[in-house]
């Protein structure tokens, strides 16, 4: 079949389609390969069979070779070393649910749309029985980890910030405040979860734990690579990093529980930063009535 006897909308969806299945080949190939199930490695490889095949289907009709997206390929590679198995599959899902909405399009032009509606609706399923990583279950802990270092150490560093005015000190203030506060928060966490009869308590303290000090670590990081008398470009730094952190996690979240991004996001942003703002302007007031001068 050639190109002339479709209109140009539906053959650049054709095109569209046959790139997103070859790159989509390659990704599931990769994640088969890195996954240690096998049964889950099996499904993916068989994902990914489907997907080439669907790919040629498309080169069928449109008659034109196409490279896969490399890019998004390499750019779930990262996700998955980063964000962890659920979040790539979950994302690959909202493809696939993506994916047969735009066929739906070319149904009345291609007969071959139904099977493959059919195969990616499979892939979705498939996809959403795979979601059972551990860390998923825990979302809760890391949530609590984090919103805590946020809200507690972006408040107390912009509260010293103007104080000190110095990062060195600054830093070091933080430091010790932070891993004080991790070991605190993780065994708060700790008896909670013992109190609720949670078998998995010491685990979940654990997670709680170590959102809190990778938090303590982004935000004490621009302190220490700022030179002692660039206390406000580090304090800027530390805010941009603080909105970064909120950003990730939230859309880390809503991936994995399919919830709304935007309203949690600025919840948790405008939070954190009041807490920061309201800090330094304590911290300048301090310094202002008890004539504070550390040089």
């Amino acid at each position: 079949m050639s190109k002339s006897i479709y209109s140009d909308e539906s053959f650049k969806l054709m095109l569209s389609f046959q790139k997103e299945e070859l790159t989509s080949a390659l990704i599931y190939a990769y994640f088969a390969d890195k996954i240690k199930n096998q049964q889950e490695s099996k499904k993916l490889l068989k994902m990914s069979h489907d997907e080439a095949n669907h790919a040629a289907l498309w080169k069928q009709y449109t008659k034109t070779d196409v490279k896969p997206n490399m890019l998004k390929v390499w750019w779930y590679q990262f996700l998955l070393w980063v964000l962890g198995y659920t979040f790539v599959i979950k994302s690959l899902e909202l493809n696939e649910y993506e994916g047969v909405e735009g066929l739906k399009q070319l149904e009345k032009e291609v007969p071959e749309v139904k099977k493959i509606i059919k195969d990616e609706l499979k892939h979705e399923k498939e996809l959403i029985e795979m979601l059972d990583e551990e860390r998923l279950n825990y979302v809760g802990a890391m949530v609590l980890g984090l919103n805590d270092a946020l809200v507690e150490l972006t408040g107390t560093i912009a509260g010293l910030t103007f104080v000190l005015m110095n990062t060195t000190l600054i830093a070091m203030a933080g430091i010790i405040t932070g891993i004080a506060a991790t070991l605190s928060m993780a065994a708060s966490n700790y008896l909670a979860e013992r109190a609720d009869g949670n078998p998995n308590a010491l685990k979940a303290s654990f997670y709680t734990g170590i959102a809190y000090l990778v938090t303590v670590v982004c935000l004490v990081m621009p302190y220490l690579l700022f030179a002692e008398n660039m206390f406000v470009p580090a304090l800027v730094c530390m805010i941009g990093i603080v909105v970064f952190l909120v950003f990730i996690f939230n859309y880390y979240i809503a991936t994995v529980k399919s919830e709304k991004f935007w309203p949690k996001f600025m919840e948790m942003a405008i939070i954190s930063l009041s807490v920061a703002f309201i800090s330094f302007l304590i911290g300048w007031v301090a310094k202002m009535a008890f004539g504070i001068d550390v040089g």
